[in-house]
């Protein structure tokens, strides 16, 4: 038996023969959210990180403001169709109560 066998024994024995597990980085994507610590050079400095929350920030905001921006166009589109709506309805309602009136007048007794 040469030395390295014989250090290798030595330590199977100490350890009990038990298996050895080595941790190794899942292949999968991690589900978002979830951050798996890696080498410290591979780290985000903090000021990436600042930079990365901020630019998410600003996409929120404009994403936000292109929302609100087409429910006013919307809106003013529904309130243009309303006020539409009831310029009809008034002279509709208006030629109906001159049919009203003529009717009247045709059926009330004439007192002369």
């Amino acid at each position: 038996m040469n030395r390295t066998q014989e250090l290798s024994g030595q330590l199977s024995a100490a350890t009990g023969d038990m298996p050895t597990y080595q941790i190794r980085a899942p292949t999968a994507a991690l589900p978002q959210g979830v951050v798996m610590a890696a080498s410290p050079g591979s780290l985000h400095s903090s000021q990436q990180l600042a930079e990365e929350a901020t630019r998410k920030r600003e996409l929120r905001l404009m994403k936000n403001r292109e929302a609100a921006k087409e429910c006013r166009r919307r809106k003013k589109e529904y309130v243009k169709c309303l006020e539409s709506r009831v310029a009809v309805l008034e002279v509709q309602n208006k030629k109906l109560i001159e049919e009203l009136e003529t009717l009247k007048d045709i059926c009330s007794p004439k007192t002369d």
